[in-house]
């Protein structure tokens, strides 16, 4: 095996890994307010988002070819040397792996950052490094990233916004209790076809990513199609990772931010789903995240009198600004070591450096997240002082409300929450899920 194909075959193995964390760290864009209000169970609702997250993959490439042919200047480097190629190649890797601790990083604070906008930063840090700032296509960052990213958060909330109020204003007549039945029942729609888009824009992501690989390894010509394989891996990369439920950013979404309810939810999601799908045909690298957060913002200013905790809302922005810059920080670090471990060695042995310092700040962080579980089981807890993770006993009314047939008490609760997703596909990847860390087991 050459040195261009094992750093090909890292590259690629990387990248689906990436979908995968991009997967579980948004499932909360489709389906964070369904599950807060009681429309789905929360197993329930990250199957019917993997799912749905499959199709999208397949609906549109537009966001795929900015990503290939929009961040990282390919006339810098001259593919036809395999010292240039093979410098590429660890360019898109750093990248990855810079997106990839981000993602980890936010989804361990419970904070709803943007996955699309880790790998961006991770690619432009690792281009810088190699490259300088010539490296980065500064235009199409600016024109397809940084202006949908700024624009997209407040035109999903004043639309959420818009909506919540008139839901409202047209079902003042209308019994509370009749208003939310009608409304989770239509939240599913709405649930599924953010879910959907998210697919249709998220998925693309790392289908560019891999395409850029390929045209570096000389696999393929820069303009080329985007070959039906790496559409299938990233799709079901992406479905999978759903599928797993990232329970930390979900609770953050569903309960941290605003006490939703059933017509905001509708709401929200249906302004989400719009936008993304927009962004998405014009070839826009839109973040889901910053959508559908702005549209959960926007459906509790919609209605009068609903509670939105700004502070929350505050740390979150903080993530946003800073997702970018940490993530080419990051990557820009990971370039240094794994080029001059290349100089010292080889570019397979460069490679690798960084391959091992990856697996060494995932452990980190999983280790980190056991002491701190969240899962299906008390993601829907009421949001108090303890924060991300409900203390143990924590009451949880709206849990009991929906699960009262898995539930019988609050101390039955915990028990649960000690076995809760031992038999789970999610639970390897979401390590907070089932696992309880608690020195006190007297009560249980």
């Amino acid at each position: 095996m050459t040195t261009e194909v094992l750093i090909l075959i890292l590259v690629i193995g990387t990248a689906l890994a990436f979908d995968f964390t991009n997967g579980f760290h948004d499932t909360a864009n489709a389906m964070a307010t369904s599950i807060a209000t009681g429309a789905l169970k929360p197993k329930v609702a990250v199957a019917l988002a993997g799912g749905l997250n499959l199709v999208g993959a397949f609906l549109s490439v537009e966001v795929a070819k900015t990503v290939a042919k929009g961040i990282v200047d390919l006339d810098a480097f001259d593919l036809s040397d395999v010292a240039s190629t093979d410098k590429l190649l660890l360019v898109v890797f750093s990248g990855l792996i810079g997106g990839i601790v981000w993602n980890l990083l936010t989804w361990l604070l419970g904070l709803p950052s943007s996955s699309s906008h880790a790998l961006f930063g991770g690619l432009i840090g690792a281009a810088i490094g190699a490259l300088g700032f010539s490296g980065v296509e500064w235009g199409g960052v600016v024109d397809k990233i940084l202006v949908p990213a700024l624009a997209a958060p407040f035109i999903a909330g004043i639309v959420s916004a818009i909506g919540t109020y008139s839901i409202y204003r047209a079902t003042k007549r209308t019994r509370e209790t009749e208003r939310d039945s009608l409304f989770r029942i239509g939240q599913i729609g709405s649930a599924s076809l953010v879910a959907l888009a998210h697919g249709t824009s998220d998925a693309q992501k790392t289908m560019g990513v891999i395409f850029l690989a390929l045209v570096a390894s000389g696999h393929l010509d820069a303009a080329a199609n985007m070959p039906f394989w790496v559409t299938l891996c990233c799709a079901l990369a992406i479905a999978a990772g759903t599928y797993s439920g990232g329970w930390r950013v979900i609770r953050t979404l569903g309960k941290g931010l605003v006490e939703i309810s059933s017509p905001q939810g509708m709401a929200a999601e249906a302004s989400s789903a719009a936008i993304i799908l927009t962004s998405a045909h014009f070839g826009m690298a839109l973040s889901t995240t910053h959508v559908a957060t702005g549209s959960i913002l926007g459906a509790g200013v919609g209605r009068p009198g609903a509670d939105v905790r700004w502070g929350v809302a505050g740390r979150m922005a903080m993530a946003w600004v800073t997702t970018l810059p940490i993530a080419a920080l990051v990557s820009y670090c990971i370039w240094q070591v794994s080029h001059g471990t290349a100089n010292l060695t080889n570019t397979a042995g460069g490679a690798i450096a960084a391959f091992v310092i990856l697996l060494i700040v995932v452990g980190l962080i999983i280790v980190r997240a056991r002491k701190q579980p969240v899962h299906a089981d008390n993601v829907n807890a009421d949001w108090d002082e303890h924060g991300l993770a409900p203390a143990e006993g924590h009451s949880d009314s709206a849990l009991a409300a929906t699960e009262s047939s898995d539930l019988a008490t609050t101390a039955g609760r915990t028990l649960s929450g000690a076995t809760a997703g031992v038999h789970d596909p999610a639970h390897f990847v979401d390590t907070s899920a089932g696992i309880d860390t608690s020195t006190n087991r007297k009560d249980v």
